[in-house]
């Protein structure tokens, strides 16, 4: 017998212990019937593990149309509420039953734990990472490279001109072919552009020669951005930057630096 039948088995026995003394004041079938119902109830209530819906899809913190006019909001509605939510679904299904571990744990083993997790458990990842990192354009345009990452940057990269010349470079389809995401990522004292297929990310173990811990990504699947810029990745690429909120990236690189380990994520 289950722990959980062994639950459910005590709560019922001691429901109806509680109920005996009305069982001689009412009828056999009425007190059946209100015995069912609430044993019932409280078999629901049992039966729903703690970590059926362990991770969610977080909400926006602008709306829908706040990216406009460099990622419509269409694009955004679908992109959130169905792709993300998905990936959420898929990977509450493929964890249900187990321990919970937070998204940002999970990553790391994500290859050996199999397709399900990785694909799922680093889609929810990878979105979630994404959603924080935007900002609508006349708050993005405020914000700032931190003194700290543009010194990383210039290091690395030469400016972030040229950060930014070879990260788009990277995500051209002749680059990074079919879907897939692009980072920018801390490793060691230096900063690493990388691309990564499908939903797999350099936290994972495997994926790229030592896991890295990115501050930056772009999600580079067609979902991201047909609606709008059809087959012109390179188009929705460059009009990224005017969504990118740097005092985001720069507290990412400040958690990286500080901390040794990837970013988490809110859901």
């Amino acid at each position: 017998m289950t722990k959980l039948s062994l639950a459910l088995s005590a709560v019922l026995v001691g429901s109806a212990s509680a109920f005996s003394m009305t069982m001689k004041a009412e009828t056999g079938a009425t007190f059946r019937r209100d015995f069912l119902q609430k044993g019932a109830a409280i078999a629901t209530a049992v039966a729903i593990p703690a970590a059926a819906n362990a991770y969610a899809v977080p909400d926006l913190l602008y709306p829908f149309e706040a990216l406009e006019p460099f990622i419509d909001a269409p694009t955004m509605k679908i992109h959130h509420d169905k792709h993300h939510a998905t990936y959420v679904a898929n990977i509450n299904k493929a964890t249900e039953g187990k321990d919970e571990v937070d998204i940002l744990e999970l990553q790391l083993n994500a290859l050996e734990a199999g397709p399900a997790v990785r694909n799922n458990g680093g889609g929810h990842y990878n979105h979630a990472f994404f959603w924080d990192e935007m900002a609508p354009p006349d708050q993005a345009a405020k914000s700032k490279v931190s003194a700290d990452l543009e010194k990383a940057i210039n290091k690395s990269f030469g400016s972030l001109d040229e950060m930014k010349a070879a990260f788009e470079a990277r995500a051209a389809p002749g680059a990074l072919f079919g879907s897939g995401w692009v980072w920018i990522c801390v490793s060691g004292d230096e900063l690493k552009l990388v691309g990564t297929p499908n939903q797999d990310n350099p936290l994972m173990k495997g994926v790229t020669d030592d896991v890295m811990f990115p501050i930056l990504g772009l999600d580079v699947w067609e979902h991201a951005y047909y609606l709008k810029y059809q087959n012109r990745r390179p188009e929705y690429i460059s009009n990224w930057w005017n969504v990118v909120n740097w005092d985001k990236v720069s507290e990412n690189f400040a958690y990286v630096t500080e901390k040794k380990a990837g970013v988490p994520v809110r859901g």
